[in-house]
């Protein structure tokens, strides 16, 4: 369903931070590649785990073995969790694609697992979706006045829907898949990274804003060296993180770009353009949360980003003290950069408890910072009669960054100073990321001093927007053509707010 311009509750209240919505992989393999085993079914298993920062809900892989008879496997929870050796076995295939999903439009729920899969007069279809369609209520009420019945309240299921419709041009000699995505483009120019498959190619679809990430890779054989490059097969995923050892980065989807993948190789057939007056829009929180550190974008890795936010963090707020830490783990690579810039010695302040799950936030201070306590642990050799600056990649609502600093405090702190190694966030996103409301966020009631009064901070400072576009600029790939959405720090919508888009 679209979104209000006020935003939208999250589900799950206990949450503190942002949640991406879904990553989406893709593999397929060359003219030689077997289609009687799950290898393919296995490579986009692993691309998945890679990928599961991006959501924890619900998965699924969906293979093909040249035919219309698609092989499916869903379920919710973790990749680990969901699939094991004896489902893995029965996706049969030399090409497929995978999702993995944190729920925004739709509720979590089995029947909302994707990749979705529907039948059409030429046969089956799949689709994995990131992002959230801006105009789905619109595109929904299209879809229904055609007589086409909808199972679920996921904008993407209205997607694979509207691919199924015959383009206002007409076919000729059966369906023309590139005229119908670039027909759904048209008619929704953002928010979406897709994987597509048919029974014997899949297609790889950018947004034309760019708002959400894609990327190539190729598989190569375990045997080959430097010299010997040539591909078994082809890729696409959210993020290049997903691409192992046996396969290689090769390069981003470009914004509006239609990639079609088959056996025989990749190539690109269409980019849709957005409208003259529009700037790109890659989402600049993929740098400062989203994305695993060791993801490219445009052409810079995303750890070098987060150490420029570092440095920049470090000029624009300055102050004395005799170590620099972060809340691990995103906040690492800024911290790293504040200590390089400021000279300030880093150390490590918290451990974090990797085997702590998603706690049941409780409605009294006490239990709070004990949930708090569970995960963190403090480095009191680090911490005791220490001027401490903690750095941090955001701040929401600020429901954790008040329990940490008592844990340091108690731990003998002598001051504690918060950075933050992006802008306050005050506005709520419609493409795809799960950012509560405006009266949740809590840079819309209290501004820096007096977060920090809140929190019990010594000082407490943002990155500029400024400040945080430089840092994202300063080694951008030359010749790559970029642009930014900044929207949930300024308000300045790429395709302007729902109510005033006319589609």
């Amino acid at each position: 369903m679209a979104l209000p311009f006020s935003g939208y509750a999250p589900k799950d209240q206990s949450a503190t931070g942002l949640t991406h919505e879904c990553g989406v992989f893709g593999a397929i393999g060359s003219t030689e590649w077997p289609n009687n085993n799950s290898e393919i079914a296995q490579i986009i298993c692993i691309g998945l785990e890679a990928l599961q920062h991006r959501g924890q809900e619900s998965c699924g892989v969906v293979t093909s073995e040249g035919d219309n008879d698609f092989h499916i496997y869903k379920g919710m929870g973790l990749v680990k969790n969901v699939f094991n050796r004896d489902n893995i076995q029965k996706l049969k295939g030399s090409l497929g694609i995978g999702h993995t999903r944190y729920a925004t439009s739709a509720a979590s729920a089995p029947v909302n697992c994707q990749p979705f899969v529907v039948h059409s007069m030429h046969g089956a279809l799949a689709m994995a979706h990131n992002g959230e369609l801006v105009n789905s209520s619109s595109l929904r009420k299209m879809v229904l006045d055609r007589g086409v019945g909808l199972s679920t309240h996921s904008d993407s299921e209205i997607i694979t829907q509207a691919l199924c419709l015959i383009p206002p041009e007409g076919e000729v000699n059966g369906p023309d898949w590139p005229a119908r995505i670039r027909h759904l483009m048209q008619l929704a120019p953002l928010s979406y990274s897709l994987v597509l498959m048919l029974k014997d190619r899949i297609y790889a679809v950018r947004d034309p804003y760019g708002n959400r990430p894609l990327c190539l890779g190729k598989i190569l054989s375990p045997d080959s060296n430097q010299r010997d490059l040539q591909p078994e097969g082809w890729l696409v995923s959210s993020e290049s993180c997903a691409f192992l050892t046996i396969t290689r980065y090769v390069r981003e989807v470009l914004p509006g770009e239609i990639i079609e993948m088959t056996r025989q190789g990749v190539r690109t057939v269409d980019i849709v353009a957005r409208p003259a007056d529009k700037r790109l829009a890659f989402c600049i929180f993929e740098y400062v949360y989203f994305a695993r550190p060791n993801s490219v974008f445009e052409g810079q890795e995303v750890y070098t980003v987060r150490s420029h936010c570092g440095r920049q963090l470090a000029i624009e707020h300055p102050v004395e003290a005799d170590i620099v830490g972060s809340v691990p783990e995103s906040g690492n690579a800024a911290a790293f950069g504040y200590s390089k810039e400021s000279k300030i010695p880093m150390g490590e302040l918290l451990t974090k408890n990797t085997y702590v799950g998603r706690t049941f936030i409780q409605p009294t201070n006490r239990l709070r910072q004990l949930n708090v306590a569970l995960k963190f642990s403090p480095i009191s050799t680090n911490v005791r009669n220490k001027r401490i600056i903690l750095i941090d990649d955001s701040i929401v609502r600020g429901n954790t960054i008040g329990p940490i600093i008592k844990l340091l405090r108690r731990t003998g702190a002598k001051e504690v100073h918060i950075r933050v190694a992006s802008p306050p966030l005050k506005y709520p996103c419609y493409m795809g990321i799960n950012i509560p409301t405006r009266e949740e966020l809590i840079a819309n009631d209290l501004d820096s001093k007096s977060l920090a009064d809140k929190v019990g901070a010594d000082s407490l400072e943002y990155l500029s927007v400024e400040g945080l576009v430089k840092a994202v600029q300063r080694n951008i790939a030359k010749g790559v053509d970029n642009g930014h959405c900044t929207a949930c720090l300024t308000g300045e919508y790429p395709g302007g707010i729902p109510e005033e888009l006319d589609w």
